[in-house]
């Protein structure tokens, strides 16, 4: 098969929109997780949408503003106004971030900056002890870090260098070449996201096809004999669309096929939702109550049977 023709980021920087530490939700042990932005996929349910674009992006937090009028004087487009549905209107908005800058109650942020692979290490520095003692250690997530494959190369092997734990949380849209020589000599464990078996299913969903996500696991999951890494497929549960019992039953066979014997399942948590407001996204499933509900536990054991 053709390996995917994708301009691969190579900076000196990495566009960074958070680092989280003592985290216990993405990998063993408590971890530090490092969130790229930018992504390939284009996910309806995505659970960071503020890690979508590759670019940095202003974000509103309605809660905390005490509408006090100093963004609308210094806009220099016009974009900000009481009397907009969303406070702020995107199509104007040029991202300058002056409304930042003097924001008093910090209602209004930058997601996303340029961070170089040692201010990263300098930051997770600290926490080695944590990882350490919880058999932890530093996760890459996002947003998909395999946009920036050579400066995710870097990271990981400064990372092993100083024997920290090392795991990639990835959708699988990668050149498999670029990815076997620079990223699987230097991580412990791969999350690798399976939303559908169903190329169109996923089209209509992800925005991209998913042969390439498909064929890079079952080469990955073939070359892990030989490597040392552990390779875990993800699912995440999204009431009567990606849970729907053909497209759970195609996923099981798809597994069975190829001897995965380990999955995880991860249930829909309605929290992104909240975030597309306070970027001024549009959801195409707005009208559906389900997903904005926690994933049912009835619903999570039918599943699991599956497996």
């Amino acid at each position: 098969m053709a390996e995917l023709n994708l301009k691969f980021k190579h900076l000196q920087e990495a566009l960074i929109f958070d680092i989280k530490h003592n985290s216990l939700e993405d990998g063993p042990g408590i971890r530090s997780v490092v969130f790229f932005k930018g992504c390939p996929l284009n996910c309806v349910w995505c659970q960071n949408p503020e890690g979508k674009k590759l670019t940095p992006e202003l974000y509103w937090e309605n809660e905390k503003c005490i509408s006090c009028g100093s963004c609308i004087e210094v806009c220099p487009e016009n974009a900000i106004s009481f009397d907009f549905q969303k406070f702020i209107d995107r199509e104007l908005c040029n991202n300058c971030f002056e409304c930042v800058d003097i924001c008093p109650s910090t209602a209004l942020k930058i997601i996303g900056s340029k961070m170089s692979v040692d201010e990263i290490i300098n930051e997770i520095i600290p926490y080695r002890n944590y990882f350490k003692n919880s058999g932890g250690g530093v996760t890459l997530s996002g947003g998909e870090a395999m946009l920036n494959m050579e400066y995710a190369s870097e990271l990981l092997t400064k990372l092993k260098s100083i024997g920290i734990h090392t795991l990639l949380e990835t959708s699988g849209y990668f050149n498999f070449e670029e990815f076997k020589r620079l990223i699987v000599p230097f991580v412990d464990e791969i999350y690798y996201d399976i939303k559908f078996i169903d190329n169109q299913k996923h089209k209509q969903w992800c925005g991209v096809s998913n042969t390439i996500i498909l064929d890079n696991f079952k080469r990955l999951h073939k070359h892990r004999s030989t490597a040392k890494f552990n390779l875990v497929p993800r699912t995440a549960l999204l009431p009567n669309i990606t849970d729907a019992e053909e497209n759970i039953r195609a996923i099981a066979n798809f597994y069975k096929s190829i001897c995965v014997t380990k999955t995880i399942l991860l249930l829909n948590n309605p929290d992104w939702f909240q975030k597309l407001d306070k970027l001024g996204y549009r959801s195409g499933i707005i009208g559906n109550e389900e997903i904005r509900s926690l994933y049912p536990l009835r619903k999570e054991v039918i599943v699991n049977n599956y497996f």
